[in-house]
């Protein structure tokens, strides 16, 4: 099912550069969040001596609506500022949240010796399946974000095989589906590829400074493209053999979604300025899947008004609310 012009911003933020630049930005995250005052951090064990960071935020004194479970995009982190802005919203109406940091990202470098890839799905879904216990038989929701939304469509995948008990739906806004396509898109934009560079020559270092005896990035850390750089550490760190197989491994497109069990619903924009369109109309979907193809939104934006009306907030909650 698609719906089309369901979102219409006003027109001062029509532009994909404008709503995507803005809802990264950290003045979202301004103000009193209760959901962060009340955050406790936990360490996950995600299987194979992997641990992974992630916050919990509980309702405290009062019973909870459910667990909403939150995946960041690559180099964001929980403490990026449209995840604390949707986390507040969920939890100023009733929901519990946990926001999970992938392997490398916010602070939790040190937690384990590899580097991270996208292809590492298992580990994510076994973070977000032990997160699901944590309250007990509530039902649990998870929204992913970039490519935190391609993480949650192959996590509602893998439940057709191992299940997570209490989830009851899955939300992807602005998800990757392919890397290829828009790892190139990315580099072909001088301020995407600088900003997205500069975030990830920072991780590096703090992971060269961590693990000095199994990592020197110089050669790497010169390099001014993500496809430059993937290849090459792809090369020395992971046992791909090509760019081509690494994508492939997380590449949704097509049939690749077409046998999703659990209620699942896709948000995207025709103007995403990182991931073309075209793969959204091409997908082959059952009827679990909700496909919402905005006209306008750029890339995780969907802002209606400023200072921080999002459309896709009142989505979620909308769908929550039903179970």
């Amino acid at each position: 099912m698609r719906e089309l012009n369901l979102f219409q911003p006003a027109p001062y933020l029509r532009g994909p550069y404008i709503q995507t630049i803005l809802a990264s930005n950290r003045a979202r995250a301004w103000g009193k969040n209760p959901m962060v005052e009340v955050a406790k951090e936990m360490i996950i064990d995600a299987g194979d001596s992997i641990r992974l960071q992630g916050f919990f935020s509980p309702q405290l004194g009062k019973r909870t609506k459910g667990l909403v479970i939150l995946l960041h995009g690559w180099e964001g982190s929980a403490e990026s500022s449209y995840i604390l802005g949707t986390g507040r919203y969920m939890y100023t109406r009733g929901y519990s949240v946990f926001r999970l940091n992938f392997r490398d990202h916010g602070e939790s470098h040190h937690l384990n010796q590899g580097l991270f890839f996208a292809s590492l799905l298992s580990e994510v879904f076994n973070a977000v399946k032990r997160a699901s216990l944590i309250e007990g038989n509530i039902p649990v929701f998870l929204v992913g974000f970039s490519l935190g939304g391609n993480f949650a469509l192959r996590i509602a995948r893998m439940c057709s095989s191992e299940p997570i008990e209490r989830l009851r739906h899955v939300v992807a806004i602005s998800p990757v589906l392919d890397p290829n396509k828009s790892t190139r898109v990315l580099d072909s934009n001088w301020f995407f590829r600088w900003y997205f560079l500069n975030k990830w020559r920072q991780s590096l270092k703090k992971k060269q400074r961590l693990f000095p005896e199994r990592y020197d990035f110089t050669n790497v850390l010169s390099l001014d493209s993500c496809i430059e750089i993937t290849e090459i550490l792809l090369k020395l760190y992971s046992p791909y053999k090509s760019i081509k197989e690494y994508f492939s491994t997380y590449t949704i497109t097509g049939k690749a979604l077409g046998h999703l069990d659990i209620p699942t619903t896709i948000i995207t924009s025709k103007d995403d300025p990182l991931i073309p369109v075209d793969d959204f109309y091409r997908l082959d979907l059952n009827n679990n899947i909700e496909l919402i193809i905005h006209s306008y939104g750029g890339h995780n934006g969907f802002i209606e008004r400023l200072p921080s009306t999002f459309w896709y907030e009142g989505k979620l909650l909308e769908i929550f609310e039903k179970h």
